[in-house]
């Protein structure tokens, strides 16, 4: 990947290019950046431009072997760490378990590959639906062994050798213990790419280890420009796509495919049978939730988090603020309207952010989602 393939952020991209010429860079690097930034694809771009054989004033050749490896993310030297379901294997089966994961990691990375190709923008529901795992997905204390042994090796071409690790917010803590003493004196020419959207989720004595690059959103400019010249959608909807995805590319990538997000729809009929109490439905919908994977649960849980937030804009006339497209709209205006108070919006989204924080801490979703039920029914059906 080059630098030239992601639109804007000339300032980062300069700031990146100028530290590796005069040797300035850190041998642990944190990109940070929210949802939907090129943290992915600034990280992929400059393991590029550093292991270019004849790079440019502002991005690299693109045509030596080291660029033609890059581009298909296949160069020996940079290695990759990202979220993998977790093992319930026994103790005693150990050496088998670690054995079967290593040949399993090498099947995930190389999908892994194709979803950094074709998917730079997306994030970690994204990986869980393309790859398949509906489990939670975590970098296991095995994973840092094998980061650290593959380290531990000299490059093969000679020049740096990089360690990319993708979401390493989800790494287990064991784990992050055991990459301690690497990311304090790790072997020479060796670079960690960190690229996270929780940087406050790692822990001090990782993050102290680190030199952070802060990546920032998209402009609308710059959504709206990538869109036409991609040849994704016209000019007049490029612009409105812009306005309503605040700099995130993977929003906007979804928007000009036109592709269905029936998660607010979900959230509507979920809420009309709470405010009905129609315990049948709530228990379907129930059931239905469980069935999901826990990625795609925390995603409708955050959606629902995001409609309140467009609930409360509404009922304080701020539209010009809403994000929400035009489908979700008439949803959000009638019921903020008709049956959500400034109060009740306040405890649903609490209810809503509460079920987040027990589900990322492996509560029974079976209970915790019938108990958020029922606890929404009881909201919508207040008098206050």
């Amino acid at each position: 990947m080059l630098f030239s393939s992601i639109p804007g952020l000339e300032e980062t991209k300069e700031k990146l290019i100028t530290a590796t010429k005069n040797n300035h860079l850190a041998h642990a690097l944190l990109f940070h950046g929210k949802e939907g930034s090129p943290n992915l694809a600034l990280a992929l771009s400059l393991a590029t431009y550093i292991l270019c054989h004849e790079p440019g004033e502002k991005d690299a050749c693109g045509i030596c072997n080291s660029c033609l490896k890059m581009k298909k993310l296949v160069h020996p030297d940079l290695n990759f760490a990202i979220p993998l379901p977790g093992s319930k294997k026994k103790d005693k089966e150990k050496d088998k378990e670690e054995e079967e994961d290593a040949k399993k990691q090498v099947d995930d990375i190389s999908m892994w590959r194709t979803f950094a190709l074709q998917k730079t923008y997306g994030n970690l529901y994204d990986w869980s639906i393309h790859s398949g795992h509906e489990k939670q997905l975590g970098i296991s204390k095995g994973a840092a062994k094998r980061i650290i042994k593959t380290l531990s090796l000299k490059s093969f071409e000679g020049g740096y050798k990089m360690m990319l690790i993708w979401y390493p917010e989800n790494m287990h803590p064991n784990a992050a213990n055991a990459l301690l003493k690497i990311l304090e004196e790790p072997p020479a020419k060796t670079i960690f790419m960190m690229v996270t959207q929780q940087p406050d989720a790692l822990m001090n004595t990782i993050l102290s280890r680190t030199q952070k690059i802060m990546v920032r959103g998209f402009s609308d400019d710059e959504i709206k420009d990538y869109l036409i010249k991609n040849g994704l959608c016209t000019e007049e909807a490029a612009a409105k796509i812009a306005l309503l995805t605040d700099g995130n590319m993977r929003e906007a990538l979804i928007l000009s495919q036109e592709l269905e997000d029936n998660s607010t729809f979900f959230i509507r009929d979920w809420l009309r049978a709470c405010y009905m109490g129609d315990i049948n439905q709530m228990l379907g919908f129930s059931e239905k939730i469980v069935e999901m994977g826990k990625e795609a649960q925390k995603s409708l849980l955050l959606k629902g988090i995001n409609t309140m937030r467009e609930c409360l804009l509404n009922r304080s006339q701020l539209e010009k603020l809403m994000k929400s497209n035009p489908q979700d709209r008439e949803f959000i205006v009638n019921i903020s309207t008709h049956v959500l108070t400034d109060t009740k919006i306040q405890r649903v989204y609490q209810e809503f952010n509460d079920c987040h924080y027990y589900l990322d801490r492996n509560a029974n979703n079976k209970i915790l989602f019938l108990d958020l039920s029922f606890n929404l029914a009881k909201i919508l059906k207040s008098k206050n």
